[in-house]
């Protein structure tokens, strides 16, 4: 299992746009065929950082969730919304293999 983190510096005055591409996502990724953990926005610290951050079995298949993703009505809107209102700056992808594994029961305080 690989977990691809995209990191994005976004335009601080356009974090609604964010959100709402983010939203976007929260229904096409998974249907794309990738686990979504999500999309955050920035809350406290930096006003520009953000990230989206999903799980595949193995690059082969992230190369086949991206075809999909692209052909994705949804997908393909959602591209173009951020390329017209340019509230991404920069993106950056780095996959990650989870190397904590495996992990105890979480406790409630």
């Amino acid at each position: 299992m690989i977990t691809c983190v995209i990191e994005y510096e976004i335009d601080p005055y356009k974090r609604a746009e964010f959100e709402a591409y983010s939203r976007v996502w929260g229904q096409a990724i998974p249907r794309s065929g990738a686990d979504l953990i999500g999309y955050f926005a920035p809350h406290e610290g930096s006003a520009t950082r953000a990230y989206g951050i999903y799980s595949l079995e193995n690059l082969a298949a992230y190369e086949a969730y991206r075809a999909r993703l692209a052909a994705d009505p949804l997908g393909r809107e959602n591209y173009e919304f951020a390329k017209s209102e340019r509230f991404i700056l920069k993106e950056n992808r780095t996959f990650l293999t989870l190397a904590s594994g495996p992990h105890a029961p979480w406790v409630t305080p």
